[in-house]
């Protein structure tokens, strides 16, 4: 006897397709979520990955920023340090950061650089671009010429400010050619960079991803300590009254001037007296230890050494002897 073949009705093909439709909708829905999730990501990686460049670049031209000391000289270039307060900011300044990317071509270490910002076209992305114009050639035209490239896109401010060495304060411009900032370079900068990115949970908005740097110029004037500037004065007063020489060693250690008479070129023992470079005040002893604490005085503090007269108000200072 002749076994039956029985076959799938209609109902039970319709079920298997639609089971078979059900997981292929499941597996697309899974797929394109990571795609997408994907995508964005990677495109906050290229948002973080451009300010991480643009804020290295920035810093290290900061860092050699220079004012050449030749104002007088004939046929000279100018230099500038100038820091606009807009929105975004504006920088133009000369630095010793610039390489040379071609064989032979007139060019050094020196250059003439600008930062600044301009709205971004729609099909580029969000905010502004942060671009960089560099010109390997110094002239009497510091904000012109050279090349311009782009640093940084989707950028949603870029703000900087400016430590003042006398007042100790952070200023929102700076203008070498003003009378409050006269010829001088701001000892520190600090960069804010704000980004704008994708925000991975809704593909539909943006967030804001900030960067925040802070730059020491190096050919800039050391901060002035003014514990140590006090203590120097009221030194000097208590040596003078009782008929010593005031001592004209550096009690600043690596803080000392040029000619290692103290800060931005003032004879330490006696506080705001100009000294000229290469000038040795009166009792500054060997020149060969010039910038050096006198005997019985730590580097960078106030000690009680023989023949040093300690004012009583000095005693209980942190880092003071006694005599």
């Amino acid at each position: 006897m002749r076994g039956s073949r029985r076959g799938m009705t209609l109902v039970e093909v319709m079920v298997a397709i639609t089971i078979l439709l059900m997981m292929a909708a499941m597996i697309f829905e899974t797929l394109s979520n990571s795609i997408t999730f994907n995508k964005l990501l990677s495109q906050r990686d290229e948002t973080t990955r451009g300010a991480r460049v643009a804020m290295g670049t920035i810093r290290r031209a900061l860092t050699l920023a220079y004012l050449t000391p030749n104002k007088l000289a004939v046929e000279r270039y100018q230099t500038v340090f100038v820091g606009v307060d807009d929105d975004p900011d504006q920088l133009i300044f000369a630095t010793l950061a610039h390489q040379r990317l071609y064989m032979n071509s007139r060019e050094c270490d020196q250059a003439e650089v600008s930062f600044f910002a301009e709205d971004a076209p729609g099909e580029i992305g969000y905010g502004h671009v942060l671009y960089m114009r560099e010109s390997g050639v110094m002239d009497e035209e510091p904000a012109e010429d050279g090349r311009i490239l782009p640093l940084a896109y989707n950028v949603r401010s870029f703000d900087l400010k400016y430590l003042d060495q006398p007042s100790g304060e952070w200023k929102d411009e700076w203008d070498t050619r003003n009378t409050d900032t006269p010829y001088r370079l701001p000892r520190a900068v600090q960069i804010g960079l704000v980004m704008i990115a994708p925000d991975p949970e809704d593909p539909e908005r943006t967030v804001d991803v900030p960067f925040l740097s802070t730059v020491r110029l190096h050919y800039a004037d050391p901060m002035i300590n003014a514990q140590s500037l006090l203590a120097q004065q009221l030194i000097a007063q208590a040596q003078i009254e009782a008929g010593q020489m005031p001592s004209n060693s550096g009690f600043l250690g690596s803080n000392a001037g040029p000619c290692g008479t103290g800060i931005n070129g003032l004879c330490p023992g006696i506080a705001g007296t100009p000294v000229a470079s290469g000038a040795r005040p009166p009792g500054a002893g060997n020149p060969g230890a010039l910038g050096r604490p006198p005997p019985g005085l730590g580097q960078g503090s106030i000690g009680s050494g023989p023949g040093q007269v300690l004012p009583p108000g000095l005693k209980g200072m942190p880092g003071l002897g006694s005599n």
